[in-house]
C-alpha cells in the first residue's frame, strides 16, 4: 500500500535560480512521510502515546531527472519497507503532470522519549502488512564517504529559525548548511542538484556554533558540519547536472 500526497512549489521553496531548493526538496519527503504516518495511524503523537516515543530521521537522500520549479505540482508516493530492528526505510516516487521526475529513500528510527533508546520496530504490530510490498526499492543508505582533504567553508551560529518542535535544529536545514558552505548560487549556475544525500549523526540546537568542512571529489560535492566539541553532526553528498533542455 502506499499514500499520495500532492504539493505545489511556491514562491517560498525555490532558489535564484527559480528551482525548488533543496531545503524545501527535504521539506516535502518529510511532509509526506509525516502525512503518511498520519493516515497510518502512527503519528508522532500516537507513537508519543503509545509507545513515548517518537520518529527521527536518520539519513535520507533523493534523486531528480529535472529540477522542480515554482508552480510545479508534484504528487508524491511513499510507503514503507516495514521495521527491521531498530530502523525502517520510507521509500518514495515522484511524478509531475503524471511523468516520473525521481526518486528518494529515508531511514527512520524511533528512540524514547526520556531516554532516546532506540525501538525494535519489527516487534511492533502498526507495521505488520501494511508495508509498500512489490513497490519497495532495493537500493540501501550508507553513511557518506568523505574525502580526506575537506577544508573549512564556515562558522554558522545556530538560531531560533533553526529549530522545530523536537528543539533542535530541523532536518530540512541542514541541506541549506551545505549549500550555502559549497555557494551554490555560484556553483549552481545553469545546473540543479540532481542527486543529495544527508545523513543525521548528533543534534544540533540553538545557540550553538557549527564547523562546516566542504569539498570535492569524483564530481560529487561534499559538506561536513561539526559541533564546538568537534562532534560530527551531519555529513551531506550532492551531484550537481546539467539542465535537461524542455
Amino acid at each position: 500500500m502506499f499514500f499520495e500526497y500532492q504539493y505545489t512549489v511556491n514562491s517560498r521553496d525555490t532558489d535564484p535560480f527559480n528551482q525548488c531548493r533543496p531545503s524545501a526538496m527535504l521539506g516535502l519527503l518529510q511532509e509526506a512521510a509525516t502525512e503518511a504516518a498520519v493516515a497510518l495511524h502512527v503519528s508522532r503523537e500516537e507513537m508519543l502515546a503509545r509507545h513515548n516515543a517518537f520518529w527521527m530521521l536518520a539519513r535520507i537522500w533523493y534523486r531528480l531527472d529535472r529540477p522542480l520549479f515554482w508552480d510545479n505540482t508534484v504528487a508524491i508516493r511513499t510507503w514503507h519497507r516495514g521495521g527491521k530492528g531498530a530502523s525502517m526505510y520510507r521509500d518514495f516516487d515522484l511524478f509531475v503532470d503524471g511523468a516520473p521526475v525521481g526518486e528518494a529513500i529515508s531511514t527512520w528510527v524511533l528512540a524514547g522519549q526520556d531516554t532516546h533508546k532506540l525501538l525494535n520496530l519489527s516487534r511492533l504490530p502498526e507495521f505488520q502488512a501494511t508495508g509498500g510490498g512489490a513497490l519497495c526499492k532495493d537500493k540501501t543508505l550508507t553513511r557518506v564517504r568523505l574525502p580526506a582533504d575537506l577544508s573549512l567553508a564556515e562558522e554558522r551560529l545556530l538560531h531560533y529559525s533553526d529549530a522545530d518542535v523536537n528543539r533542535h535544529v530541523n532536518n530540512s536545514k541542514y541541506a541549506d548548511f551545505a549549500c550555502d558552505a559549497l555557494h551554490l548560487e555560484a556553483l549552481g549556475q545553469g545546473k540543479f542538484v540532481s542527486s543529495l544525500q544527508v545523513g543525521f549523526l548528533a543534534e544540533c540546537r540553538p545557540g550553538e556554533m557549527l564547523q562546516v568542512y566542504t569539498g570535492e571529489a569524483g564530481g560529487v560535492w561534499y559538506a561536513h558540519g561539526t559541533g564546538h566539541d568537534g562532534k560530527s553532526r551531519f555529513d551531506a553528498a550532492l551531484t550537481l547536472s546539467e539542465l535537461p533542455e524542455y
